[in-house]
């Protein structure tokens, strides 16, 4: 069985989906598509623009999303028996497999972009990446700190990322290190995604997830909330209402794929990054 992944936030680069802009008519009217969409050209940022420019929140998620989706619709054959993606590409994943249209899609990622921005500003909030230490380990650790800090990526065994405000992450990091961990960094990111912190990012989403029309996908969707397979949209709609508050279940999300019955894992968007991840959960 074949299973299509999508990558978050993080995957971009300059000069993203260009390629597949110059050699595909139907990539080429998408891309034209979104900039109708949005009402700034993203393809002038995709394609030319600075790593920089590529970082602003409001670019990136749509970026990454339209790289995505549109390199699915160009794949000759799309026919995946699963689909997932971490965080973001979770919306790219629903697009693919025609549970949401390209244009609502596009919409609820720009609008998830926009809210998340504005959570990021109410209050001091980071993530830091751990490594080394098992799940267990961590989550205990985060639950002994004063303040808001919680696991917010269970990406592959021993590799973690943390989530909330600045001072309860930094405990928690020297915590971490004291606890055996390899690694416990800080990383340059501009808020406490997957986290309580979230939660006006969540409210504000809401009536715009609500409001959104979601199909039967046409396989099953593993969703990052409960790595289970969804083909139910009132779950789906529910799942992605607490998605930006709750903790991207990955390592779950690929073992339960392998278990019912994944045996290759193909990314569709920039980078390859969740290849990364699935080859150290799937030892």
């Amino acid at each position: 069985m074949i299973a299509y992944v999508f990558p978050g936030q993080g995957a971009q680069f300059s000069g993203m989906g260009k390629e597949l802009y110059d050699q595909s008519p139907l990539a080429k009217e998408l891309f034209t598509q979104a900039n109708e969409i949005l009402q700034f050209a993203i393809t002038d940022l995709m394609f030319e623009g600075t790593a920089e420019d590529l970082k602003q929140t409001k670019v990136t998620q749509p970026a990454i999303f339209l790289h995505s989706v549109i390199l699915a619709a160009c794949t000759p054959d799309f026919a995946p028996d699963m689909v997932a993606g971490h965080s973001l590409g979770e919306f790219s994943a629903l697009v693919a497999a025609r549970a949401l249209s390209f244009d609502q899609g596009l919409r609820l990622v720009t609008a998830r972009a926009q809210a998340m921005q504005k959570a990021c500003e109410v209050q001091p909030s980071t993530m830091a990446a751990v490594m080394g230490l098992t799940d267990k380990e961590v989550e205990e650790i985060c639950a002994s700190v004063t303040g808001v800090v919680v696991p917010a990526n269970y990406n592959c065994p021993g590799q973690l990322v943390i989530s909330g405000a600045v001072d309860a992450v930094e405990q928690a990091c020297v915590a971490l290190k004291a606890a055996g961990a390899k690694r416990a960094l800080p990383l340059p990111v501009g808020g406490a995604f997957h986290s309580p912190l979230m939660e006006p990012a969540r409210q504000e989403l809401a009536l715009a997830i609500q409001q959104a029309t979601i199909q039967t996908p046409v396989c099953p969707i593993y969703q990052n909330v409960d790595a289970k397979p969804q083909t139910d949209p009132h779950i789906i709609k529910q799942n992605l209402l607490m998605q930006l508050t709750s903790p991207v279940r990955w390592t779950q999300t690929v073992q339960n794929m392998a278990t019912d019955g994944a045996v290759e894992f193909i990314e569709l968007g920039p980078g390859n990054v969740l290849q990364g991840l699935i080859r150290k959960i799937i030892l």
